[in-house]
């Protein structure tokens, strides 16, 4: 549709189109913007709508639109370079770059014809008298593309030698492709010490830091800085996530995922962007896109999942072993054709190189949920073959690893049972497979330990007979039948005693009795039945009977379980201390027995138990001691919460670092337990808080976003929503996405606005409206601020209604409610603040008000002069009521004493400059005199002295210099 424009209002839309996301929506605005330039009838509009389409193409996937455009620039410019301004000239000479860089791109445009231009630009260069740097540059990436090295290497040199101009690329463009280059060479650490000065912000542009991050991630790995890479990853895929034109940094950002056990976010990136698929705009970014998809593809066929649903180009269907060829063949066709322009075979092998990487690490948990991909249904595994071994061999190992309770001996006997089909076995070890197949089936095992306490019985071994049957009514207990599995094991004790007594059996036999009685009536406990002193008294006799035997490893088994069971019931009690002292004692008998794998789970005890009573140090010791010694036993789950429980005690005390470090275990084992929905939920909720508090923004924001889907006021309560939408708000406020950070904090406050407690609601409400106004939306600002201006003063919170109200002022002030709205409000303020301060009876809360009184005549004073009019008399006017809300300021500011010399000192600083402004010389030096003066009172200096004094004699000075003049 035509529009009527003249130049100015053309230069507007360019640039807010400048300003939309990239893609084809602003590459079609940008051509419209065009036509509407030619009918202005003046070269220079369509020389800066010829740049601007330029620069749209250049930053989208249609980079091969560029080359009329800036065919037609060059034209103009041979004919009449008087019609192109300083900047159209220098952004002329500029895309010549963008040109090499273009050509590079395309298959179809001669090396000749790219070498011509390189002849074309340096000449060029020459005459207009730049430095070579941006020719030897570009040089540099043709030698380097088509794979003649040594030409690359002497161009590299060259382009380092020669002098950094206004047409030298930004710094950071430059050093990621000299670390892009060193890292192709293999020297990973000198491309991440050229990175450097980018990843640290030092230098930035349109797509920097975004493609050094995406460059640095397999140097990262591959130098085993696994916490960076990750990092990197994290906070580079934002970057890019929206950016059209960077698929090639993209492409890193799945490589990097294929490459390090994270083939599931993988298969989401490729989701996330189906375009990059077919777009051609492009061969070049494509290429590198298809290589990695068929590294990913390859990476799942082999885990396994050929034959998974992925996600792939749009109009068909593709399973990973489907795309995995089709990738491939497009990569390699592409390929082909760069190879057949270039004359070599170079880009074919990288391509198939980058297609056959390996992997870097087994894992690198990342944090953020993805969707795994469903198992595909394989074939059942054979049955096992008959072991090779012999049968005494395997009994002998079976009972070897069960004198040492072992975890190892339940394999172990299931082995020997396997080996034992067919063989004719005496009593005994007839009873001993009975026994250990019981063991293995949990609940169902009762009848199995009587058949075992037969067999053992009829072997001569009456009192392993009895220790079966306790075991056997353990298991009944647990099954529903505690009143008579405790009536049975009573008796089973007293015949255990008196056998031992007699010689008849041993202490281990005998223990093994008693053990059952004590875990009977432990569980009656813990199912509210029973009788503490019971239970303890049970406890106390198997510590007595085995705590002098604890040379054997059965016995000092029975006796650290005995202490444990103390612990418990300390615990039971209520008596805390008593418990961890109890609990940290049965940990260490474990462990000094040589059995660290029992420690475990007394050692998670402990650690709850410790954190309760405010021990952090005891807490986080024994949460690490849990994870070492059950780090090859645990199951996922409880891997993820020992992690998160760790994580929780070393936040609590202020080590964020390392909290991060555990939170994200705990998501990675949550996932494994497929809990990603509830337990992994918290853990990257935890996460993301950790990363915020480290200074870890995109980071944090990334972790915290893949957590609120799954984060529900049912399963996790919904402060915890409203903690991670306030979180995701301040990463956003810091990243400068404010109407984002406005989005989150409103949502928040709509959850806390049905608590009973409201300051909450008050404090999202006003953190949503800064963010508004900082967002530029400044009707959206004043209502939000007015909410949050009406819960304070339900809360009876002046401080938090003074601030609001204050906004309010200027937001008219600069809106259409004007300058009378602002005073009014502002007034306000200070009614509020002088009521308040009045009426409070606390000394400390009355300064508190009068500060907030001070800030709100400096304020308005500031208000008003700012809003003042261009014309003499009124801004005298306006400037003379200024000075008197300032003076006002200043007067409250000194009331206060020292806790104000500061904010006072500043409020006479601008109270001077408006008296200079309306010529009252003498009156501005003395109220900078009277800084300088409060400050040679003062007894310690503040940050803010030295800068104070600065400002005072620099006014000094400017309102000397007309006097000696």
């Amino acid at each position: 549709m035509s529009e009527v424009m003249d130049f100015d209002s053309l230069r507007r839309a360019m640039a807010d189109n400048h300003e939309q996301p990239e893609g084809p929506a602003r590459n079609a605005r940008a051509e419209q913007l065009l036509v509407e330039a030619e009918k202005l009838d003046i070269p220079l509009a369509v020389i800066e709508a010829l740049g601007h389409q330029l620069k749209v193409y250049n930053y989208s996937s249609e980079k091969d639109k560029m080359f009329v455009p800036f065919a037609r620039l060059l034209r103009m410019w041979d004919e009449r370079p008087e019609d192109f301004d300083a900047y159209e000239t220098h952004s002329l000479y500029w895309v010549f770059k963008w040109m090499s860089a273009g050509m590079l791109g395309q298959p179809h445009i001669p090396l000749a014809s790219m070498e011509k231009w390189l002849g074309e630009m340096e000449h060029r260069y020459r005459l207009a008298g730049h430095s070579e740097r941006a020719v030897r540059s570009a040089e540099f990436s043709v030698a380097a593309h088509t794979g003649d090295l040594e030409r690359a290497e002497r161009a590299y040199a060259a382009w380092l030698a020669a002098d950094r101009d206004e047409m030298a690329d930004c710094h950071a463009c430059e050093l990621h492709d000299q670390g892009w280059w060193q890292a192709r060479k293999g020297e990973d650490e000198r491309a991440l010490e050229l990175w450097r000065p980018v990843l640290e912000g030092e230098y930035v542009c349109a797509h920097e830091p975004h493609a050094v991050l995406a460059s640095s991630l397999l140097s990262l790995v591959r130098l085993g800085r696994l916490d960076e890479a990750r990092a990197h990853h994290l906070r580079g895929f934002r970057l890019v996530r929206a950016m059209e034109s960077m698929r090639g940094s993209y492409a890193d950002h799945v490589e990097f995922c294929a490459l390090t056990g994270n083939e599931a976010r993988g298969l989401e990136l490729l989701a996330e962007r189906p375009a990059y698929f077919t777009d051609s705009g492009e061969p070049r970014s494509k290429l590198d896109f298809l290589a990695v998809v068929t590294l990913l593809m390859d990476r799942l066929v082999e885990r396994g999942f050929g034959d998974q649903a992925v996600p792939g180009p749009a109009g068909r269907e593709f399973t990973a072993r489907e795309l995995a060829a089709h990738a491939r063949g497009e990569a390699l066709a592409l390929a082909a054709r760069f190879d057949a322009r270039n004359g070599t075979s170079y880009v074919s092998e990288r391509t198939r190189e980058r297609m056959d990487r390996r992997p870097l690490v087994d894992r690198l948990p990342l944090g953020v949920r993805t969707t795994r991909p469903a198992p595909v249904a394989a074939t059942p595994p054979a049955a096992p073959a008959r072991t090779e071994r012999e049968f005494p061999d395997l009994l002998a190992e079976a009972r070897r690893l069960s004198e040492r309770l072992h975890p190892d001996a339940v394999e172990a006997w299931a082995a020997v049972a396997l080996a034992a089909e067919g063989l004719e076995l005496d009593a005994r070890d007839r009873a001993d497979l009975v026994d250990h197949e019981a063991l293995g089936r949990g609940p169902e095992g009762a009848e199995s330990f009587e058949r075992a306490a037969g067999l053992y019985a009829e072997a001569g071994d009456p009192g392993e007979a009895l220790a079966a049957r306790a075991r056997g009514a353990y298991v009944r207990a647990l099954t529903g039948h505690a009143d008579e599995a405790l009536e049975t094991v009573t008796g089973l004790c007293e015949q255990a005693l008196a056998l031992f007594e007699e010689g008849g059996t041993g202490v281990r036999q005998a223990a093994s009795v008693l053990v059952g009685r004590a875990r009977i009536l432990m569980h009656r406990l813990h199912e509210g039945e029973g009788s503490p002193e019971a239970a303890e008294e049970a406890v106390r006799e198997l510590l007595a009977f085995a705590g002098p035997h604890t040379s054997q490893v059965r016995l000092a088994y029975r006796a650290a379980e005995a202490k444990a069971m103390l612990g418990e019931l300390a615990a039971h009690a209520g008596d805390g201390r008593a418990a961890v002292e109890l609990l940290a004692q049965a940990a260490e008998e474990y462990i000094a027995a040589d059995l660290p794998w029992f420690a475990v789970e007394h050692e998670v005890r402990l650690s709850q138990t410790a954190r309760q009573l405010g021990d952090a140090e005891t807490a986080q010791r024994a949460a690490r001691d849990a994870l070492e010694h059950g780090r090859e036993l645990l199951e996922p789950v409880v891997q993820a919460q020992l992690h998160l429980q760790l994580a929780d005690a070393l936040g609590a005390s202020g080590q964020f670092t390392e909290a991060a470090e555990h939170a994200l275990e705990a998501a990675h084992w949550a996932d494994e337990a497929d809990e990603a929905a509830t337990l992994g939920a918290w853990a990257r909720h935890q996460l993301g808080g950790f990363l915020l508090r480290q200074g870890r923004c995109a980071e944090a924001a990334e972790v915290l976003e893949s957590a609120l889907p799954d984060l529900t006021a049912e399963t996790h309560g919904d402060g915890a929503i409203v903690q991670t939408l306030w979180w995701l708000g301040d990463c956003h406020t810091e990243l400068g996405e404010h109407r984002a950070a406005a989005e989150r904090w409103l949502r928040a406050a709509e959850i806390a606005r049905h608590w009973p407690e409201q300051r909450d609601h008050a404090m999202l409400a006003h953190l949503a409206a800064e963010a508004l106004g900082h967002a530029e939306l400044p009707a959206e600002a004043d209502r939000a601020y007015a909410r949050a201006a009406d819960l304070w003063r339900e809360l009876g919170n002046t401080h938090g209604l003074v601030r609001a109200l204050r906004a309010r002022a200027w937001l008219a002030a600069g809106g259409d409610a004007g300058l009378e709205a602002a005073r009014e409000l502002m007034a306000q303020a200070a009614r509020e603040c002088g009521s308040a301060a009045a009426a409070a009876e606390d000394a400390e809360a009355r300064a508190g008000l009068t500060m907030e009184l001070g800030h709100s005549h400096r304020q308005f004073g500031e208000l008003i002069a700012r809003s003042a009019d261009d014309e003499d008399e009124a801004m005298r006017t306006a400037f003379e009521e200024a000075l008197t809300h300032l003076t006002e300021a200043i007067e409250t500011f000194t009331s206060l004493g020292a806790d104000a010399l500061d904010v006072r000192t500043g409020a006479e600083l601008t109270a001077a400059r408006l008296e200079a402004d309306l010529g009252r010389q003498d009156a501005a030096a003395a109220r900078a005199r009277a800084v300088l003066s409060a400050y040679e009172e003062a007894d310690g200096a503040s940050e803010a002295a030295g800068t104070r004094r600065a400002e005072a004699e620099r006014l000094l000075e400017l309102l000397q210099a007309p006097r000696e003049r």
